[in-house]
């Protein structure tokens, strides 16, 4: 038996110098790279940027609606529609199984994709800014998502001023889908491109960048368990080393066994929880809501004809940058959004504002999981640690139904418009979890108490990036005197 246990020390020894020596490297690169995301995310076109880019539309010229086999999907229920200002006239954008049409609202004919001239207009109207080059582009660092496709080819903008800002306009669409500035760019390549292993040439594929995700984290978690596992054997808390300490080690490995020993099982936790994202085995994929059921929900209300001469006298009309044309619970409704983000919502037959009940919303949410009771439904006023967003703000108050499925089904209706905002299940609540709240401490209460998070982050980083970096010295210590031997065999 002692035989045996000595083999599997030796083991344990073995796997957690050799693993060590190279995840080492790649936890100090997460941990830095981690700081840099408290600060600056990657980089997206935000709603708030998105609306000021977007110019007031002219309703003068709205005259038609979309053909009304694009205005229904392919069970005949009614699919919400969206009015902008293109770059020359209204256009109606309509969201289909494989893409994105884009109407005239003059004409009510289809628009010609998108050109190099007409592309430079619309980024030079978007970003109030001259455009000093326009090249196309399928994909590139900033545009690698499978999110961007169904806009490819982009064209790329570059805009002139001092913050180096880049659009990009889908030749499919002409709508500006992704913009970057020269900070954001910079901070990037020390930031999220590291940490999520994102060079474009990996991440354009997206089984193998999963693949190479989980087997990277995975032999961190063994170096960082296997590590722990040592230094509780190595560690003396009643028959101590010489001088009283509880470590035999000096130097570059007493902070790595003393840090590894302290903080082993927060590190642990967060490289556990780095490699849940990309849910390994699929354990927290959840179905969601069914198709079948948000429709019921939404209801079945056509589109009626509409006075557009009528709607642009509408004071919710005037400076609206977006309409959007939806069914919400069982009616057909005018929703124009603002520059400011706030929105104003009006029938679509008689024109006037709408106001939702919360019993009705309540009502109406049992056809969401027909079958199954309404366990509770309350209005949150303040986001909590299931309805939140980490960067920005959530729609509050909104309406929260929760029912006796069982799947534990949680929906969060908006009380301005009738829509569906989201819904959650106790196994996606349980990632919720599992992830984020053990890979960026995102509890509500505590990461909006700034910089009490911000300290936090950055002691635990610190003592993080202590322990990578001594196993790095360590293991280069270890690696030299094989080196010069085999030097001086030569």
């Amino acid at each position: 038996m002692t035989r045996w246990l000595h083999r599997g020390k030796r083991w344990l020894y073995l796997i957690h110098r050799w693993i060590g020596i190279a995840t080492c490297l790649l936890l100090a690169m997460w941990v830095i790279s981690g700081v840099v995301m408290m600060y600056v995310p990657y980089p997206s076109l935000t709603a708030g940027e998105r609306m000021a880019g977007l110019a007031p539309i002219d309703w003068s010229r709205v005259k038609q609606l979309p053909d009304p086999s694009l205005r229904a999907d392919a069970s005949g229920h009614p699919r919400g529609i969206v009015l902008e200002q293109g770059a020359q006239e209204p256009v109606w954008r309509v969201r289909t199984g494989t893409g994105e049409q884009v109407i005239s609202a003059t004409t009510g004919a289809a628009l010609a994709p998108i050109d190099e001239r007409a592309a430079a207009r619309i980024a030079g109207q978007f970003g109030k800014a001259s455009v000093t080059r326009v090249t196309p582009v399928e994909r590139d660092q900033w545009t690698v998502a499978g999110g961007y496709d169904r806009f490819r080819p982009l064209w790329k903008a570059e805009l002139n001023g001092a913050d180096g800002r880049i659009l990009y306009v889908s030749s499919v669409t002409g709508a500006v889908v992704q913009d970057t500035l020269a900070g954001e760019r910079f901070w990037n390549w020390l930031g999220a491109v590291p940490h999520w292993l994102y060079p474009t040439i990996l991440r354009q594929d997206q089984p193998l960048w999963r693949q190479v995700v989980l087997w990277t984290s995975g032999f961190c978690i063994v170096a960082v368990v296997s590590g722990m596992w040592i230094g509780i054997l190595r560690a003396r808390f009643r028959r101590r080393y010489k001088g009283g300490r509880i470590t035999p080690y000096r130097g570059w490995q007493w902070w790595h066994h003393v840090l590894g020993l302290t903080g082993g099982t927060l590190l642990t936790t967060w490289i556990v929880s780095g490699w849940l994202s990309v849910d390994p085995g699929r354990w927290f994929a959840s179905p969601g809501l069914s198709d079948a059921g948000q429709a019921a929900f939404a209801g079945s209300a056509m589109v009626p004809a509409i006075d557009w001469a009528r709607v642009g006298t509408l004071p919710a009309a005037s400076a609206a940058r977006r309409m959007r044309l939806i069914p919400a619970a069982g009616r057909m409704l005018l929703v124009f959004e603002h520059a400011d983000l706030t929105k104003a919502v009006a029938d679509a037959a008689t024109l006037a504002p709408v106001r939702f009940g919360t019993g009705e919303l309540v009502r109406r949410s049992a056809l969401l999981v027909p079958g199954y009771a309404i366990r509770s439904a309350e209005i949150l006023h303040n986001a909590d640690n299931y309805w939140y967003e980490a960067k920005g703000s959530v729609e509050l108050p909104v309406l929260r139904v929760i029912f006796a499925d069982p799947a534990q089904t949680w929906a969060h209706i908006s009380l301005e418009t009738g829509e569906m905002l989201g819904d959650i299940d106790a196994r996606r609540r349980t990632y919720r979890w599992l992830y984020d709240g053990l890979h960026r401490w995102d509890m509500q209460g505590f990461i909006t108490r700034r910089p009490l998070w911000d300290v936090w982050m950055w002691l635990w980083s610190i003592a993080a990036t202590i322990v990578a970096v001594s196993g790095v010295v360590i293991g280069w210590r270890r690696l030299m005197p094989r080196r010069q031997s085999h030097a001086l065999a030569k």
